[in-house]
């Protein structure tokens, strides 16, 4: 069985994307997900794969740790 460490990654899509002005189906069809994809994971109830979130990064042209961080849940506790 898998155990559940309860971390997580957070991520700034959402301030990244309106700073470009962009609508959540612009940057979607620019990294190749849905528009529901760019929504959940701006509500941090998703955390992409590795290549999307590299993709993401790439196409704001930033490090991908000023996009997403990883928490974790000690951190959360602090």
């Amino acid at each position: 069985m898998k155990e559940d460490f309860g971390d997580s990654i957070v991520n700034t899509v959402y301030e990244h994307r309106v700073l470009k002005r962009l609508s959540q189906k612009e940057l979607a069809d620019a990294v190749g997900v849905s528009k529901q994809t760019i929504f959940v994971m701006e509500k941090n109830n998703y955390s992409p794969s590795l290549v999307l979130a590299c993709r993401i990064a790439n196409f704001f042209e930033v490090d991908i740790n000023e996009v997403f961080t990883y928490v974790r849940k000690d951190d959360l506790n602090d």
